[in-house]
């Protein structure tokens, strides 16, 4: 159900990988929970680094406003501007052009604490089990 590709934090937020940028954007199980996001906003300068668990910025839905948490830091090299003017972007399409942010990793070791899609999925289970 979530790309194997991708590593997922458990606060919902997905991480691609190639060399040393890593991707950023949050999960369609976020997407799911938060209804129809309807607003991103204070996304990080590019230029300017951000530490893991600080906030990427801030996504808006119909039911909810949800701060984004990095799950890596590094220096931000591109944001996805296109979100500006539409925000629908991630409702269709989460792991693609939905994108959040793109970063040149400063430690590569906290890739090992994020899941595979596999254990992202076991943890859902879990959490939706607590319910």
């Amino acid at each position: 159900m979530y790309p194997e590709n991708l590593k997922y934090t458990k606060t919902h937020e997905w991480v691609k990988v190639e060399d040393d940028v890593a991707t950023i954007g949050i999960t369609s199980y976020a997407v799911e929970q938060l209804i129809e996001i309807i607003g991103v906003y204070e996304l990080p300068e590019p230029g300017s680094q951000i530490e893991p668990s600080g906030s990427l910025g801030l996504v808006e839905s119909t039911k909810a406003s949800s701060d984004v948490l990095s799950p890596l830091g590094g220096k931000v090299l591109e944001v996805n501007e296109s979100l500006e003017e539409d925000p629908g972007i991630i409702n269709k399409d989460p792991y693609g052009e939905g994108w959040l942010i793109k970063i040149e990793m400063k430690d590569k070791s906290n890739l090992d604490e994020l899941l595979s899609a596999e254990e992202y999925e076991e943890f859902l289970k879990s959490e939706e089990a607590k319910k």
